[in-house]
């Protein structure tokens, strides 16, 4: 369907020091999803997303059980969503997703990423208008026909479906996850999905420059350093 896919997300390398930080953002998550939505994964769609995301990222069951327990207790922290977004360096458009129990601590945070950067913070939508909200599938094939067939058949709004390499990428509205997910593995038996999330991706793409990368670079990991960030998007082609 003519655009080359690729998702531009900032995820924390799994290396041993990264580890603690990362179970810490996937069990705030799920505490989150499973206190908004119940405990239980077969009745929170979300919840049994995020599971499977988190098993696939290597985060231990205790740290998924600990933070369902959590919060089918009651008890505990009070997280908030809060999204921020703006422009980095080389003027790339950047969303900053982020939970947190203490809004001032983390707008400080990430105001803070972006003044130290040469970056500006924006006003909402005034980087998130240049995204699509996506769900998207990655798996190996290479017939777009046969895909596009049974997607369309299980009535999913498609929103771009390409092969590459002998990779098939299914690009859908977000709240079609689900929906699309199940088309697939009705189509394919034993389908394998190297890639099932739900993302920012940039309708266009801002070139760094080999000046500005240095600065980009300090900016990214600036974010990823704070405690409140979950997800980072952004539109830059380096």
């Amino acid at each position: 369907m003519g655009r080359k896919f690729e998702v531009r997300k900032v995820a924390m390398a799994k290396t041993a020091a990264q580890k603690t930080k990362v179970y810490s953002k996937y069990g705030k998550e799920i505490y989150v999803v499973a206190k908004a939505g119940g405990p239980d994964p077969v009745a929170n769609l979300s919840l049994k997303r995020l599971i499977e995301k988190a098993k696939k990222d290597q985060v231990p069951a205790h740290v998924i059980d600990k933070a369902i327990d959590k919060a089918a207790g009651g008890g505990g922290e009070d997280f908030a969503p809060a999204r921020y977004e703006g422009f980095g360096p080389g003027g790339c458009m950047v969303i900053v997703d982020c939970l947190t129990d203490n809004v001032n601590r983390t707008i400080t945070d990430v105001r803070n990423c972006f003044t130290k950067t040469d970056s500006k913070l924006g006003a909402q939508n005034s980087s998130a208008f240049m995204f699509d909200h996506l769900a998207i599938f990655g798996f190996k094939g290479d017939d777009d026909e046969v895909v596009l067939e049974a997607l369309m058949e299980a009535d999913v709004d498609i929103h771009d479906v390409e092969v590459e390499d002998g990779q098939v990428t299914v690009l859908v509205p977000h709240t079609e996850f689900y929906k699309a997910k199940t088309a697939l593995q009705d189509a394919f038996d034993g389908i394998e999905f190297e890639v099932e999330e739900i993302s920012w991706v940039p309708q266009d793409t801002k070139d760094i420059s080999e000046d500005d990368m240095p600065m980009f670079e300090k900016f990214m990991d600036m974010l990823e350093d704070c405690e409140d960030v979950q997800n980072i998007y952004h539109n830059a082609n380096v």
